[in-house]
């Protein structure tokens, strides 16, 4: 899980949700899009009944447990919305103070489960904010997050979903599921997020940077 350092890497705007107990594994892999039975760490998401974004987050692995890497500002949001499927199971789900998300290009060996692009990522002890992770990420044409994706606004396959190895269309059911591989058995995903460069805030931008002029949009894929 955690990895030699030597240069603050921290990501301040993540944080980590913990889950401990009974199969943990089997109680995730019932809810999110993605194989969380199989290898480590995997991008993932936890969908509305209709197939949109809710929350997006990587997967590690802890011993038994399992570690949530997601946005810091959603972090309370996610473990409610998780425990409320816990039902009566010997479960504990909550945010870990002592570890935090690390994010290098130079350092660490485990690539970004999205794109290797993306640079190398692990959990650790927190050390110094890392600087230049948000430039990087959206240079490389990523979203993320609530502001970006929109909460129950944006289907999980238009936001990149496949291209970002964030869908497994093999695992069995999960919630979003049948929307979700209806489009992709009949190619019906028209639309997508797209970073782009943007100098004045485009209209309906899902966000806009004006420090790094770029912008996250929802797009028609035949759109320039």
């Amino acid at each position: 899980m955690s990895e030699t350092t030597s240069a603050a890497t921290t990501l301040p705007d993540r944080a980590v949700i913990r889950l401990s107990g009974e199969d943990v594994r089997g109680f995730l892999q019932g809810l999110v899009t993605n194989d969380v039975a199989g290898a480590l760490p995997v991008w993932a998401g936890l969908l509305t009944p209709q197939g949109k974004a809710l929350f997006d987050f990587i997967v590690w692995s802890d011993g038994d447990d399992l570690l949530i890497d997601c946005e810091a500002a959603q972090a309370e949001a996610l473990v409610r919305r998780l425990s409320i499927f816990r039902l009566r199971r010997p479960i504990t789900i909550a945010r870990d103070p002592a570890l935090a998300v690390h994010w290098s290009l130079t350092q660490g060996t485990t690539p970004d489960p999205r794109s290797a692009a993306l640079g190398n990522r692990w959990i650790a002890a927190p050390d110094g904010g890392a600087t230049g992770w948000h430039a990087h990420r959206l240079s490389a044409g990523v979203a993320e997050g609530a502001d970006e994706l929109g909460q129950d606004k944006t289907l999980w396959l238009e936001a990149n979903a496949r291209e970002l190895n964030g869908v497994s269309f093999t695992k069995g059911c999960y919630i979003g599921q049948e929307n979700t591989a209806r489009m992709h058995h009949r190619s019906k995903v028209n639309r997508q997020l797209a970073v782009i460069a943007a100098d004045a805030e485009p209209e309906g931008a899902r966000a806009w940077y004006p420090d790094l002029g770029m912008a996250v949009v929802h797009r028609r894929i035949a759109e320039p």
